[in-house]
């Protein structure tokens, strides 16, 4: 059975197909997605070729790919979904919201681009390294977690990154897991009296001076931490990765998981 053409319109998407082990597959992807050096092989090309921003692809050079299948994710990308489809596409759209959602999600990638063992297997991963951390932060202190996705205005962090917090071992009380991500008053902040501040500002990797938070004017008295955002903000298995370095920040000594 011959490997579909895939083109991958979500970052995400296209970092749980290379976690799959099916990047061969891609003969398209966003200026906005990594690639190994491997991906497009099975259709004989160096590597996959680029389709514009994952907001405003160029959908008529996706169209020239071919694609078997075109994947999309996130809220934001609904729309595009809907004019891919418009174009004839056969789309696989994801949304998750929660942690588990997201877990979900790798078995379902695996499903879109015909590798469904590799992702049943992928999700089992995710959920064994999960339970391993979960048994190394078990009956300790909660410490009070702020994150931070965007800094002007601040905005905390929602979606998956409740459950990524509360699974690392932290409180986190600015927004409700699967709720989108929201404006937050610096007093609200101040209120919770954060025992640490994570920044992850969307698209910033973790190029965020974190003086810009230090200095900001306001009573919190913690440590920021800047960490790559792909390890909170993408709903692949780099969330996962994300989990394991937060459990390291607020649990010291707590590494043994990994």
């Amino acid at each position: 059975m011959s490997s579909p053409r895939v083109v991958s319109l979500a970052p995400s998407a296209t970092a749980t197909v290379t976690a799959l082990g099916a990047a061969e597959t891609l003969v398209g992807v966003t200026h906005h997605c990594d690639t190994p050096d491997d991906a497009g092989a099975a259709h004989g090309t160096e590597s996959p070729a680029p389709v514009g921003g994952w907001l405003n692809p160029d959908l008529d050079r996706v169209a020239e790919l071919a694609p078997d299948v075109v994947l999309t994710s996130d809220g934001l990308q609904s729309d595009l979904a809907d004019d891919c489809r418009e174009r004839g596409f056969a789309v696989r759209h994801r949304e998750p919201a929660t942690l588990d959602e997201v877990i979900a999600t790798f078995a379902a990638r695996g499903a879109d681009v015909g590798r469904p063992a590799a992702g049943d297997r992928l999700a089992a991963e995710a959920r064994d390294r999960l339970d391993r951390i979960a048994d190394a932060v078990a009956g300790r202190p909660r410490p009070t977690v702020y994150c931070e996705e965007w800094s002007d205005p601040p905005m905390a962090a929602g979606n998956w990154v409740p459950d990524a917090v509360r699974a690392a071992g932290g409180r986190y009380p600015f927004v409700e897991p699967g709720e989108r991500s929201r404006e937050v008053a610096l007093a609200t902040v101040e209120r919770a009296d954060p025992d640490h501040v994570i920044v992850h500002v969307c698209g910033h990797g973790d190029r965020v001076d974190p003086a810009t938070v230090e200095e900001r004017d306001w009573a919190v008295d913690a440590p920021v931490h800047v960490i790559d955002d792909s390890l909170l903000n993408q709903p692949s298995p780099a969330l996962v990765d994300g989990v394991e370095r937060l459990a390291r920040l607020l649990h010291p000594g707590t590494e043994s998981y990994s």
